[in-house]
């Protein structure tokens, strides 16, 4: 639950929670996230009301960033829970847990505003796909846009579209959650402006072509790889949010596993543009709204680069130190339909 922090110079921050969305008998929650557990956090505000005699007031709601910092209402009772918590014996604190095959968990953020991601943030990612990595002082990030119905829960399926099932890839990426309103702000200030981190799966379609007999024109590469990102499915998201007080979010290890198999191997240190350098370069052009996820591109290790590809029946784990384990299982479209 209580993630270790990474120190920073000046005073010492509080330690990061992880915190999940997820429901329970059909009711959303929100909960302490414990890798094979949860402990929701109405049961352990009750619990700690009964030891201490202390009102926590935590209001009911399913809004993570209620809990998080920089402006939620409730990350000085949060972070009074997480600390009690911690101090309890395994058999109190264990007392408290629901197992995760008795949930479901869903993504941290339900419906955020804009989904922005990064292509050819990390330099190794862009030589495996064939390309030249360009200093940052040299270029810009590349940023593109997801739709929501790309958004998919923690262990539900990434599925095979049937328009275009045989390339479809996987890409490990740390995403991070905004938490205030933030236009035009500096480098310097923008981890200022972040609630948490998460884990995001930016699924993509190497070669999907809408109309196979088109008349060729300049831009079809570039708009062919664009919907390639848009499939339904095509962004699962969580298990968590790490508050990010005391986290460095540049020295944080992805891995992704495809049936148990490590593909991808990396370090956020890898990245191009950093965190603070992407969201105040965003944020001159456009206003980040709290619960906006921006994810911020992929190490190597990608199928495409040994033409390994998802099919239906593999398992994807996605996973970043500190955060957890972001795992889909992958089904073919054409299957899922004749099931449903």
């Amino acid at each position: 639950m209580i993630a270790p922090h990474r120190p920073h110079h000046g005073h010492e921050p509080e330690p990061p929670v992880r915190v999940c969305r997820f429901t329970l008998d059909d009711e959303v929650l929100l909960g302490f996230y414990l890798d094979r557990s949860v402990i929701p956090v109405d049961a352990a505000c009750e619990a700690y009301s009964e030891a201490t005699g202390d009102e926590l007031g935590l209001a009911s709601g399913d809004d993570l960033l209620e809990l998080l910092p920089p402006d939620g209402t409730f990350q000085e009772e949060i972070r009074t829970l997480a600390r009690w918590i911690a101090s309890l014996d395994p058999i109190a604190s264990n007392a408290m847990a629901i197992p995760l095959d008795e949930i479901k968990l869903l993504t941290p953020v339900e419906h955020p505003s804009k989904i922005v991601l990064l292509a050819g943030n990390y330099a190794k990612h862009v030589e495996e796909r064939g390309g030249v990595a360009a200093e940052r002082e040299e270029t810009f990030p590349y940023l593109f846009l997801k739709p929501s119905t790309t958004l998919t829960h923690p262990h539900d399926p990434v599925v095979i579209p049937r328009v275009s099932p045989d390339h479809v890839d996987w890409e490990c990426e740390l995403g991070v959650v905004i938490g205030r309103v933030c236009k035009d702000v500096t480098e310097a200030e923008a981890l200022d402006y972040v609630a948490g981190y998460t884990v995001v799966n930016d699924i993509t379609d190497r070669k999907f072509t809408i109309n196979p007999d088109r008349k060729t024109r300049e831009r079809d590469k570039f708009f062919d790889w664009l919907h390639g990102k848009w499939h339904d499915t095509f962004c699962p998201m969580g298990p968590c949010l790490l508050s990010s007080e005391g986290v460095d979010p540049q020295a944080l290890r992805l891995t992704l596993k495809l049936n148990g198999a490590v593909k991808q191997d990396g370090s956020t240190g890898q990245m191009v543009f950093p965190v603070s350098a992407l969201i105040s370069t965003i944020s001159r052009f456009m206003t980040l709204l709290p619960g906006d996820v921006i994810s911020t591109g992929t190490p190597s290790g990608v199928g495409s680069a040994s033409g390994t590809y998802l099919k239906a029946g593999d398992l994807v784990e996605a996973s970043i130190e500190d955060i957890g384990v972001l795992s889909n299982p992958v089904v073919d479209e054409r299957e899922a339909s004749s099931s449903a």
